[in-house]
Formats: C-alpha cells, structure tokens, sequence
C-alpha cells in the first residue's frame, strides 16, 4: 500500500463527511433513512441481504449526525498527495498520482449541488470512442449518495461496488411487493428467484455495460451542447428546473446511444431493466416510450422502439437547445421559466 494510506482515505472520508452534513438534510425521510441503513451496511462490511442489527444501526446514526454537526461549517480538507497538498476537487492531478498505485479518485458536483468523492481499487482503466473509463471496484470512502456512474471532463467513473449495492436495494424493493412489470422481467431475466446473489452478480455486469453507453449518450450529447449547459445546471436554483433539465439530457443520450445500442445487441435484460428505472419526471416526460416497450414486449422486434428513440433524438436536442436558450437570456429568471418549459415539454411527444 502506498506511503501515507491511511491518511488520503481519512481525508477523502472527511470530505465526505462534510458533504453529507450540508446536504443530508436535502433528502425526503425516507430516502434519507434507506441510504443511511445502506452506508451503514457498507462501512461495517455486512453482506447484501444480510439482517441489519436494527439498535446498533439507531445508535450509529445518532453518533454520525453529531459528526455532521461538528462538520458542517468546515472547508473541504486538501488531499495528502504527492509533493505537497492536492485540491479535493483537482481530480486530474489526484489520479496522475494515483494510477501506479492502482487506485482511483472521483469528486464533482451531483445533483442539487452536492459534493461527491470516493476513493476505491481501480479494476480497470479503458478507453471507447475517445471517452477514458476508469472502473473502480471496493471502496475505501464514499459518500451518502454513492452514483454509480458519472461522466466529468471526458472521463467517466464506473463504480461496480455502488452499482451492486443499487441493483440489490432494487431487488430487495421488489420482494416486498413482487408486482409485474419491468423490473421482475429483468430478475427473471438474470434467474434472481433460483440464485440471488449470483443474479446481481450478473446484472452488475451487464448493467455496467448499459451505464458505459448512457455516458458515452452523455458524452455525443455534450457534443451538441457544449460547455454551457454545465455552467446552466450549476447556477440553477430551482429544484424542479434542474431534475427537468437533467432529464431532458438524460432522454437524449438515451436516444442517442443507450437504447439503440441495446436493441442491435438483442440485450432483452438491459432493455427490460432500462425501462425498470424509467420513473418519476422522466416517464412523464416521454410518453411514447411505455407503448412501444409493450410493443417489443409483445414482438414487434423493437420497431416501435427504434421510431421513439429517432424521434426523441429530434424532441430531446430542440428542448435542450430552449433550456439553453432560456440560460442566455433569462439570468435569474432561468429556473422558473424552465420550469414552465417542462410543462409542455412532454406533450410534443
């Protein structure tokens, strides 16, 4: 292990730390209660599935809150690198350091604004289509909210442990209810009934798979949007405006790579897993998509499919194109209009 350790994961734990204390409280109760179970579960190394000791999980919130407290007002803290201090958010100049020691640094800002670092075993270290993928495996610190994919400045970070981690949260939600739909076609898909932790196992292999090619969509998407629309969602304030915009990007780099990636493959479980995490704003937002997944479903051999994600490449760039639009010309005012903008935005569609 490299001199000084020890000392660059207490400080990137730190980082995450204070991250957590600004922004914790951000979160609905129930999405907060449900990730704190599952930090706990990951700092204490209990295995996917394994019963929480429901006190000691009580207990150890109580004492990680008061760290919060303690931490809240607190700068970020530099990184022990090197020849001197690193910045926590220069990642370039961390992993330049880091890669001979087969480790791998991630930090940038999430939504709504919140810091995110993580500090892990680099699996592998890759390039597609002139995007650079570093693959990190088991975590040594993270934050709450552990993304499982994230594309900055070229590169993108594939995280497998936060991915397995998500995949069980999914499936354990389902077994409390066991309803039809998209994501026990995806289960089944992977025999998680007969075998569940080779199952997510699996899963996790190929749904990296599907993430490399969101982020790739991210990446042909940044094409046509440029630099801008970084700099439109960090000045954005207004929640719902950013979750639409975000969407927004999202369909398109979906439609632009994901989902015709997927079909030409004939990946039946990504696609049903894909359509799994359609939800929320982004279900809303595409109504021509949940026809033509029964349209598949039912044998149309993805035709149906193939025509939404064509037309939602021509919808997803124009709306964009407004969000950005609206950006150069509104200032302050950006939020609320964009808000506005989503009303309609789903109806073209």
């Amino acid at each position: 292990m490299m001199p000084g350790f020890d000392r660059l994961v207490a400080a990137v734990r730190t980082n995450c730390h204070i991250s957590d204390a600004r922004h914790a409280r951000d979160m609905t109760l129930c999405t907060y209660l449900l990730e704190m179970r599952e930090l706990y579960r990951w700092e204490q190394g209990i295995p996917l599935g394994a019963p929480m000791p429901q006190a000691a999980v009580g207990a150890w919130m109580s004492e990680r809150e008061a760290l919060w407290s303690s931490l809240e007002t607190s700068a970020h803290v530099p990184l022990p690198l090197g020849d001197g201090p690193v910045d926590p958010f220069d990642v370039a100049s961390a992993n330049r350091t880091l890669a001979g020691r087969r480790l791998v640094y991630g930090a940038g800002i999430g939504r709504f604004g919140k810091p995110q670092f993580f500090l892990a075993v680099l699996q592998r270290d890759e390039w597609r289509d002139g995007v650079r993928i570093l693959v990190a495996g088991s975590e040594y610190a993270r934050d709450l909210s552990a993304a499982p994919a994230a594309l900055r400045a070229g590169t993108m970070y594939l995280r497998l442990e936060a991915l397995r981690r998500l995949l069980w949260e999914k499936a354990e939600a389902w077994m409390g209810k066991r309803s039809d739909g998209a994501l026990k076609s995806a289960l089944d898909s992977y025999g998680f009934a007969d075998a569940p932790g080779a199952a997510i196992e699996k899963m996790a292999a190929a749904e990296a798979e599907t993430l490399i090619l969101h982020e790739l969509g991210e990446c042909e998407a940044g094409r046509f949007l440029g630099p801008e629309w970084e700099v439109m969602l960090a000045g954005l304030a207004h929640r719902r405006a950013e979750l639409f915009a975000r969407a927004a990007r999202d369909h398109l780099a979906d439609c632009l790579v994901t989902l015709p990636a997927l079909l030409e493959r004939g990946a039946s479980a990504s696609v049903h897993f894909w359509f799994a995490n359609l939800d929320g704003v982004r279900q809303q937002l595409f109504p021509l998509l949940p026809p033509a997944y029964a349209a598949w479903r039912q044998g149309d051999g993805g035709r149906a499919l193939h025509d939404a994600a064509e037309a939602g490449v021509a919808h997803w760039r124009r709306v964009c194109g407004q969000i950005l639009a609206l950006h150069a010309g509104r200032g302050a005012e950006t939020g609320t209009a964009i808000q506005a903008l989503s009303s309609a935005a789903g109806s073209c569609l």
